[in-house]
């Protein structure tokens, strides 16, 4: 959440407003946006106006989610499917910034379960299956999708996949099962604490002991007929980095790891807004109502930790390291690390130089087109390099 100076910029010379429209953009790849559908949506949305955001996609996202009813009702599976697809990650969209107080933003529950249904709804017309899952958690249970090859009960390689800060359940489609599924992968995604509904429907916030989480969902992998239980890899996106990382030294049932990017610590992101804030005239909300993504970052922050303020965001933040914690790691571990990453930088290769097991380090370069963090606009580039990777250790 520090923002040292990015390259790219993407429709918008807003440094955040250009990673999420890039983020947006992106899933093109697999069918989650259409660049004209983009681009007429951003031209239309002021540099930094929230509101205007979330107005603009979410009337695009209607209009797509209205295509997408239409087709289906007239039995046209594949265009339906796609609208929908679309409509789903353009509502996420809408909802991005509205955290001023989520929990009570009735626009923001619309526009979060309109997402959740729109993709619901397209999944029962894939061309492969998928199951909605309940993972037991405690008293509750977190929500998941299993995505399968194909329904020849074959056990196959089979990743389990989170996200981080702010993903969701729908978007892990987007980011990584869609990628793996071309390739022979099962994908076991879910919605851990503080993450989509686990957080909006369940109260749930986010916690450092991840293995925890990642556990119960190898539990509930492991007991699917079509889950190769040599094969198990788990994988964390953004912020999940750090929580897959905690979670692969303390389950021993996994056979690889991917951390999509490398963290290492997280309180030292969230003092950098601190010390900005420090340095400048009118402190923290001052630098909140002049920086999209420090207000983004704090207020995203506070909903899903479940926290009253900055101080105690700060807090909250500590436990976050992986000292004394790396070298636990006993599975083939591959780091990702993104040239240009505005919120991590420098952190993967820590990670990296602290791994005791097989490990590589995989750095994406600007110039290539996938330096940005998590390396949005460059799935295709993330995807090849990831599963070449996990082919190779898993013996595929």
């Amino acid at each position: 959440m520090a923002t040292p100076e990015v390259a790219m910029r993407f429709l918008f010379d807003d440094e955040s407003f250009s990673f999420e429209a890039l983020r947006a953009a992106g899933y093109a790849a697999y069918a989650g946006a259409d660049l004209g559908e983009v681009l007429v949506t951003c031209r239309d949305i002021p540099e930094g106006d929230h509101d205007a955001w979330s107005t603009r996609w979410a009337a695009t996202a209607a209009r797509v989610e209205l295509i997408g009813r239409d087709a289906q009702a007239a039995g046209h599976r594949v265009s339906a499917r796609e609208a929908l697809l679309r409509a789903s990650n353009y509502y996420r969209t809408a909802d991005f910034y509205r955290r001023e107080n989520p929990a009570e933003d009735a626009e923001s529950a619309r526009l979060a379960t309109a997402s959740q249904q729109t993709f619901a709804d397209a999944v029962t017309l894939f061309d492969t299956p998928v199951r909605a899952v309940e993972i037991p958690y405690e008293d509750v249970s977190l929500p998941g999708y299993l995505f399968l090859v194909d329904d020849s009960a074959v056990r196959r390689p089979t990743v389990l996949f989170h996200g981080g800060y702010d993903s969701t359940l729908e978007e892990d489609y987007f980011a990584l099962a869609a990628g793996a599924l071309r390739r022979g992968y099962n994908v076991l995604a879910f919605d851990g604490p503080g993450q989509g509904r686990s957080l909006r429907d369940r109260g749930l916030h986010f916690r450092p002991d991840w293995e925890a989480v990642v556990t119960p969902a190898v539990d509930l992998a492991l007991a699917q007929p079509e889950v190769d239980p040599e094969r198990l890899t788990l994988i964390g996106m953004s912020l999940g980095g750090y929580l897959a990382a905690r979670a692969a030294a303390f389950e021993p049932r996994l056979a690889a790891a991917v951390l999509y990017d490398g963290v290492h610590d997280f309180r030292p992101v969230v003092a950098a807004i601190g010390d900005r804030a420090a340095a400048t005239p009118g402190g923290l909300d001052a630098l909140m109502a002049r920086d999209t993504g420090t207000r983004w970052a704090v207020l995203n922050g506070l909903w899903t930790f479940g926290v009253r303020d900055f101080d105690e965001l700060l807090d909250a933040a500590g436990p976050y390291t992986m000292n004394g914690v790396t070298g636990l790691i006993t599975c083939p571990t591959l780091v990702l690390e993104a040239e240009n990453d505005q919120f991590f930088r420098g952190q993967p290769q820590r990670v990296y130089d602290e791994l005791t097991s097989v490990k590589e380090l995989i750095v994406f370069r600007e110039d290539e087109g996938g330096g940005e963090h998590c390396h949005e606009g460059a799935l295709f580039l993330f995807h090849q390099r990831t599963f070449d990777w996990l082919d190779t250790v898993l013996g595929r």
